[in-house]
């Protein structure tokens, strides 16, 4: 760790240029001539990446930051504290700590958390930044977490698992296995540690590819922030083999969006209908999960096709995404589309659909934005249409 960076006159410039051009403040003369100017513009970089992320972070006074790619990988805090309301009891470790913002948020739960980090230099600023957090219930161990795990000779209530993609995994399906560390390959181990395993994996791994790699798996947590789906959490209980529950989280600024429902093949009657007064779209959080079914039966709306993951109803109800009256539907043929929105303003969803947005845009001159919110779709007859339609929520 640069222990440079903790001057005061260093610390207050980088405070004074959060959210500078640092291409610019790279062409200027270093104004700190002992210190390593690379270094000073790499903490103001990643402190400007922190500010929303990570407020509690940039709020502290002295925070010596990573790369800026390490901030942009690290969890928020906003998700962080949704993964500590999932654990409890008195010790947990964190084979793959990282920057350490679920531990933080962790140790507000748990009496002993202990973060492994195999980076000694990553691992000493995560000791000084907990140190400056006032969180002293949270032990470094810089080493391998395997070691660490097989010396410290502990049960813990939990271990806590964020796999990373190894360098030659980029271009193939994203499995757990070719990642560090390998978890299915390591789980049993595991299991002779704790009895219950939490795991973080990004949006991109399939629910039924995670299903095929990890035994014992309780409920998934899918977590959108602002309905972009940022992490799955995958919580294993040893010996757990019965049904598995998916929860689907979407945090809003003013809200949080919350349905849950237990994952089974079993065959459901659903109802299909033309379109009707409303039209719900479900968050993102729930379009991962693939409770599409779950979604017409629990809120009681029709869906509008097998494979268009819309739904409608003539009496509205509250509903955990975007919901809309739809002002007209308009059979997808040349005459209608002339006549309704040929050179027309729109904001344009596909579902179902054969031709994507840039060339629906395109081939009918239609200009992005707007009150009017178009969905292009196929119906229950299987007949191509378009919805027209105002937003409400």
């Amino acid at each position: 760790m640069d222990t440079a960076l903790l001057n005061p006159a260093i610390q207050a410039f980088i405070d004074d240029t959060i959210g500078v051009n640092i291409s610019k403040l790279a062409l200027q003369k270093n104004p700190f001539p002992e210190s390593n100017w690379i270094a000073v513009l790499s903490q103001i970089e990643a402190k400007t990446k922190a500010k929303n992320k990570l407020p509690t972070w940039f709020a502290t006074k002295n925070i010596i930051y990573p790369s800026k790619i390490s901030i942009e990988q690290t969890s928020s805090e906003t998700t962080a504290s949704y993964k500590a309301s999932i654990v409890s009891g008195k010790s947990l470790i964190d084979l793959t700590g990282g920057f350490g913002v679920d531990d933080y948020y962790f140790a507000k739960k748990i009496e002993k958390v202990s973060h492994c980090e195999i980076n000694p230099v990553l691992s000493t600023i995560v000791q000084h930044n907990f140190k400056q957090l006032n969180i002293p219930n949270i032990t470094c161990h810089s080493a391998d977490s395997m070691d660490t795990l097989k010396a410290l000779k502990t049960t813990w209530n939990w271990i806590y698992i964020d796999p990373s993609r190894r360098n030659d995994s980029k271009g193939k399906v994203f499995m757990l296995k070719d990642c560090l560390p390998n978890v299915p390959e390591n789980l049993a181990f595991y299991f002779t540690n704790s009895n219950a395993i939490l795991i973080k994996t990004a949006p991109l791994l399939d629910i039924s590819a995670g299903l095929s790699e990890l035994q014992h798996v309780k409920t998934i947590h899918i977590v959108a922030i602002e309905n972009e789906v940022k992490e799955l959490l995958w919580e294993l209980h040893k010996g757990y083999s019965n049904n598995i529950s998916i929860k689907t989280i979407n945090i809003l600024k003013d809200k949080t969006e919350k349905f849950d429902f237990i994952l089974n093949e079993e065959s459901k009657f659903i109802n299909f209908s033309l379109p009707q007064k409303y039209l719900y779209e479900p968050n993102s959080a729930i379009m991962k999960s693939g409770g599409f079914d779950e979604v017409s039966l629990f809120y009681n709306v029709n869906k509008l096709h097998k494979h268009s993951h819309l739904y409608t109803s003539n009496n509205l109800v509250s509903f955990p995404g975007r919901v809309f009256v739809i002002e007209k539907t308009v059979p997808y043929n040349k005459t209608e589309m002339k006549n309704y929105l040929e050179k027309s303003q729109a904001n344009i969803t596909i579902r179902n659909f054969p031709d994507s947005v840039e060339s629906i845009r395109k081939k009918w001159k239609i200009k992005d934005g707007g009150k009017n919110y178009c969905f292009f779709t196929t119906d229950s007859n299987n007949h191509k249409i378009v919805l027209i339609c105002t937003k409400i929520i």
